[in-house]
C-alpha cells in the first residue's frame, strides 16, 4: 500500500512517476476537462484554468485506492477547492455592509 500518512510521505507520492502517468491518463479520459464544470454545462480546460486531479474517496482515509482510475478525476482549481472545502470568507458581507 502506498504510504501517504504524512506530509512528506504524500509530497513523495505526488511526485512519482506512477502519480504522474495515472494523472496524464486521468486528463486523457476526461477530455481535458473538469468535470463538475462539465456536468453544469461549463467547459472548462487547461487552457482557460489550472486542472487537478481529485481523489473520490480522500487520498488519507482511502491510501489503497490512490491509483486507481474510478476513484479518481479531473477538476479545475476553483472545483477543487470548492469540494475540499478550501474558500477564503469574505471579510464582511458586501451585500450587507454599511458605512
Amino acid at each position: 500500500m502506498i504510504d501517504v500518512s504524512t506530509p512528506k510521505a504524500r509530497h513523495s507520492f505526488y511526485c512519482s512517476g506512477a502519480w504522474r502517468r495515472m494523472r496524464e491518463q486521468i486528463l486523457k479520459r476526461d477530455n481535458n476537462e473538469c468535470q463538475w464544470c462539465k456536468a453544469q454545462g461549463r467547459v472548462t480546460t487547461a487552457k482557460t484554468a489550472t486542472l487537478e486531479i481529485d481523489h473520490i474517496k480522500e487520498l488519507e482515509y482511502h491510501p489503497e485506492l490512490a491509483l486507481e482510475p474510478s476513484n479518481l478525476r479531473t477538476l479545475c482549481h476553483d472545483c477543487h477547492n470548492i469540494r475540499h472545502n478550501r474558500h477564503k470568507d469574505k471579510q464582511f458581507d458586501d451585500e450587507t455592509f454599511e458605512f
